[in-house]
């Protein structure tokens, strides 16, 4: 893992870096740079959005709006990075282009009190599923959380991913990289109505002031520092180092 330029004009509770290897670069998500090609990427693909309690959207202002301007950056606990797949860079730059932008994920509801974070929304678009990429872009944000200041890492204890818990491809890439399934939390959240999200089969209650949306069953999966230091570290650098 290199680490690089500290970006000064976010609101992280840590400094948002750009973090990168052989393959994979994340920058931190810059609205007039990735929002149009984020959402040029995703606009005929409303699948990428099933499983997300947010989207799809139908212009680059609503999502930079709604999504980036309105969630993550108002928040100190939140921040976002773009992912440059770097083996489809055109230039040794490895600026953000619709050749190599993959799309976005990030670090939610980080709490420095308790040293922890969260890695989320992670939806690679059609191009870039199925490589290197995911498993690469989720291995450094691990890095950079997990590993210790005198590896350029940010100290924390423990990474934590929530997906759907009908999402089986993510509880499975989650799974695949080292986090370890802690539980369900039964309706954890309320799925905006009208949009095809999937979410429980338990009707809704009666009097319920949202009837016309689904709950959403939620499950939680994370690893620690003891399990980084216990094997793990070595697992996730050996499946981002895979050529197959």
């Amino acid at each position: 893992m290199v680490v690089g330029e500290f970006h000064h004009d976010v609101s992280f509770h840590f400094p948002v870096r750009e973090v990168e290897n052989d393959r994979v670069k994340l920058v931190p998500s810059v609205p007039s740079l990735h929002a149009e090609l984020f959402f040029q990427g995703s606009v005929n693909h409303p699948e990428l959005f099933r499983f997300l309690s947010c989207g799809p959207y139908d212009s680059t202002t609503t999502f930079a709006e709604e999504f980036i301007e309105g969630f993550i950056n108002p928040d100190p606990g939140s921040a976002l990075y773009a992912i440059i797949d770097k083996t489809r860079s055109p230039s040794r730059s490895h600026s953000p282009s619709e050749a190599n932008f993959a799309r976005v994920l990030g670090h939610l509801i980080t709490d420095t009190t308790h040293l922890k974070t969260e890695i989320d929304y992670i939806t690679i678009l059609p191009p870039f599923q199925r490589t290197h990429v995911t498993t690469n872009a989720v291995g450094l944000l691990m890095e950079y959380a997990l590993d210790p200041p005198s590896l350029s890492g940010l100290g924390l204890c423990r990474v934590q991913w929530q997906a759907n818990e009908l999402n089986y491809q993510s509880v499975h890439a989650a799974e695949r990289m080292g986090f370890k399934m802690e539980g369900i939390l039964r309706l954890d959240r309320v799925l905006p109505s009208g949009k095809g999200k999937p979410g429980s089969s338990i009707p809704s209650k009666a009097g319920d002031p949202r009837s016309d949306c689904v709950g959403r069953h939620t499950a939680i999966l994370a690893t620690c520092w003891d399990d980084r230091e216990n094997g793990g570290r070595e697992k996730a650098l050996r499946l981002m180092a895979r050529r197959n």
